[in-house]
């Protein structure tokens, strides 16, 4: 038989290595040379979702009714629940009927939405560094891929002046994240309403992920592109339960928005899946209408994770300001390594895990994401191996000693 008979379709040679898998890999066999790791890489929340949403789940598990397949759109009650969401958190009227879709997560929905709307060739502008789906979604659907290069000097903010006109008029969709994962980095009201103001001008579909919504500090509110004048025009915004509600394995978000794009996402999926099982939906809908004293509490649990981890890596010389949202801290690695190396290195002296930032592209080398995953004791038992490693970072010589 001929060599290589089967051979994987062209799209998947485009796809840059998941670190996250490798990561895995990686993680796997430190555990079998039986080192503790204090794993600080997935956005992966840790603890139980909220009793009532087990409960609402359990209570619909009794239900013959919800074992067959699910509607294709979702339940009624559960798009109500989302939009009602919009409407308490933002002031935005949306038609559960029309524009609003739930999903089996938000990353299968950022990653289909290329899929329905990007043919090959056409350009696509995307962050760097981005959540991997916002580049690896487009990418398998063949587009050109156009990056624009965040920066600490600009405060990790797209900088949409900084786009070619001849990109600008060939573009069709641009994604992009505020509050931002991996960078942390949040964007003023007043950003929202030149993205929409380009968007318009140049006719370009804005797919914006908020999957951050709830997780945010210090007084900050983030901004819903559906709340800005013309946003919901020219824009769809997806959002999921995984982080506020420690829900990242049920599988379960949803996208908002223009109810064209919504409906085109729609069409899609009725050809791929059978959405999502509507026990897990039920829960869902438990979860979006918990009190506020809920969202409130996890967002103390992750400033006190903060300021507890911010304080260690200042005794070790690294010095990074606040967050005021997400579960993540963005801090420099050594010069003289690769972000992946950094993190090989962390991972083989200490056991503690972190996500290199080439994982979001090559806007992020030098730079690793560490996640507010764990308890403030784990936490400083993270720090203690750094110390007792001899790891830190000399901001005079830009790198670790």
């Amino acid at each position: 038989m001929r060599e290589n008979w089967i051979a994987p379709a062209d799209r998947l040679g485009s796809l840059p290595p998941y670190v996250f898998a490798r990561l895995d890999e990686l993680k796997a066999r430190a555990r079998e040379q039986g080192l503790d790791l204090i794993d600080l890489g997935m956005g992966n929340p840790d603890g139980m979702a909220p009793r009532p949403v087990i409960d609402a789940a359990i209570a619909a598990f009794e239900n013959p009714l919800v074992h067959g397949y699910p509607p294709f759109e979702g339940t009624a009650d559960f798009r109500h629940a989302i939009t009602e969401w919009y409407k308490r958190c933002y002031k935005v009227d949306l038609d559960p009927d029309s524009e609003a879709l739930p999903l089996l997560g938000s990353k299968e929905g950022l990653t289909h939405l290329a899929l329905a709307y990007v043919n090959p060739g056409d350009v696509v502008l995307v962050p760097s560094p981005a959540y991997p789906a916002h580049f690896r979604g487009p990418l398998i659907a063949g587009a050109d891929l156009q990056t624009m290069e965040l920066s600490a000097e600009g405060n990790w903010l797209i900088d949409i002046q900084a786009i070619p006109e001849d990109v600008a008029r060939r573009a069709k969709l641009l994604y992009f994240n505020y509050p931002n994962n991996p960078t942390a980095a949040t964007a003023p009201r007043e950003f929202f309403e030149e993205m929409v103001d380009f968007a318009r001008h140049y006719e370009i579909l804005l797919v914006h992920d908020l999957c951050y919504a709830e997780l945010a500090f210090d007084g900050y509110q983030p901004t819903s592109l559906l709340e800005i004048p013309g946003g919901k025009e020219i824009g769809v915004e997806f959002h999921t339960l995984s982080k506020t509600y420690n829900m990242a394995g049920w599988r379960v978000g949803f996208a908002v928005g223009k109810s064209e794009i919504i409906q085109g996402l729609r069409t899609l999926k009725t050809n791929l899946d059978y959405g999502i099982f509507s026990a897990i939906q039920a829960a869902a809908q438990t979860a979006l209408q918990l009190p506020d004293e809920y969202v409130q509490r996890v967002q103390q649990r992750y400033r006190e994770r903060r300021d507890f981890l911010l304080a260690g890596l200042a005794e070790l010389g690294w010095s990074v300001a606040p967050t005021k949202a997400t579960m993540y801290l963005w801090i420099p690695c050594s010069v003289g390594m690769t972000s992946a190396d950094f993190a090989l290195d962390l991972l083989q002296k200490t056991g503690v895990v972190v996500t290199p930032g080439s994982a979001f592209g090559a806007g992020g080398e030098g730079y690793v994401r560490v996640s507010l995953i764990a308890d403030c004791d784990r936490l400083g038992e993270a720090i203690s191996r750094l110390k007792q490693a001899g790891i830190r970072y000399d901001y005079s010589t830009a790198g670790v000693s």
